[in-house]
């Protein structure tokens, strides 16, 4: 019986990850920060809310669709999305860390 050479034995269902995808995901990681900064330096914050930080940022997104354009409307969504993001893709890994399980796999 043949195995395949992205499984081992005993490990059915978990094939090992190529770097390939890590390049991809270091990219996608790149092209998400560079979408968020052009984001940034192209918005027009009102002038009653004009933040001074990464918190202020949050504080004043609210106000950010008073203008109605698509940069505005596409920093909020980024800068609520990106702690999600981050919530759903570091969760389980610091939850299995946090819980004594195996560290996970890179």
């Amino acid at each position: 019986m043949r195995t395949s050479r992205l499984t081992r034995p005993g490990e059915h269902g978990h094939p090992d990850v190529r770097a390939s995808r890590y390049a991809v995901l270091a990219v996608a990681l790149v092209g998400w920060g560079v979408l968020g900064m052009y984001l940034l330096s192209q918005a027009y914050w009102p002038s009653t809310c004009t933040p001074e930080g990464l918190i202020d940022a949050y504080r004043c997104s609210i106000r950010l669709p008073e203008k109605r354009g698509w940069v505005e409307a596409a920093l909020l969504t980024w800068l609520w999305a990106t702690p999600i993001l981050l919530l759903l893709e570091l969760g389980p890994r610091i939850r299995r860390c946090l819980s004594g399980g195996a560290p996970p796999r890179p």
